[in-house]
């Protein structure tokens, strides 16, 4: 309740994910005002609703309304919008053809006066999908961060966001060492994480 105070509509945790109501109401998790942008970043994994929904995460600043910065997967219109917009508006949002697994990952993350919004298949190799100026307010430390649901027409559904800035797990093989010129004794091992 400390991290996730601004929650509205009909949102719950099961099996470990955010589950957000895709109804033609607006139901989010929405976080408490306690984030900043600026040199950070922000990322989940998403099981967007189905057909006919919109699902979006976004950062916002919590004093100036219609105004964010985020991505929304239109399922309807099969599109992935990387989006700025002030006054509920950016004439510039990059919008792509829509991927479940190439976009399955989202990351906002700002370093040195710009914003990158990146996608990746298995969140932890991220391809850059559009970069633009850093807002002055994503320095601000009262950001509100949201995992929203909403639909226009259909069936009411749900979406899903997990792993929210935990990076997924990732298993390296080790080859055996393959040198035998100058062998000596080993005292220790390596590993790899």
């Amino acid at each position: 309740t400390d991290l996730w105070a601004n929650n509205f509509g009909t949102v719950e945790e099961s099996g470990g994910r955010a589950r957000v109501a895709c109804t033609t109401g607006y139901s989010a998790f929405s976080s408490s005002h306690m984030w900043r942008l600026a040199e950070s970043q922000v990322h989940v994994r998403v099981y967007p609703g189905a057909d006919a929904s919109a699902n979006q995460m976004l950062v916002m600043p919590t004093d100036v309304v219609g105004t964010d910065i985020g991505f929304e997967i239109n399922t309807d219109a099969g599109t992935l919008s990387c989006f700025n917009r002030v006054g509920w508006s950016d004439p510039d949002a990059e919008v792509l053809t829509y991927d479940p697994v190439d976009h399955a990952w989202l990351r906002l993350r700002e370093t040195a006066g710009t914003v990158y919004w990146e996608t990746s298949a298995n969140g932890t190799t991220w391809t850059t999908r559009r970069t633009d100026t850093s807002p002055a307010w994503t320095v601000e430390p009262t950001l509100e961060f949201q995992l929203i649901a909403h639909r226009d027409a259909g069936a009411d559904d749900f979406a899903e966001f997990d792993n929210v800035n935990i990076a997924q797990a990732v298993v390296v093989a080790l080859d055996p060492a393959g040198e035998t010129d100058d062998a000596r004794p080993l005292g220790a091992h390596k590993t790899k994480t």
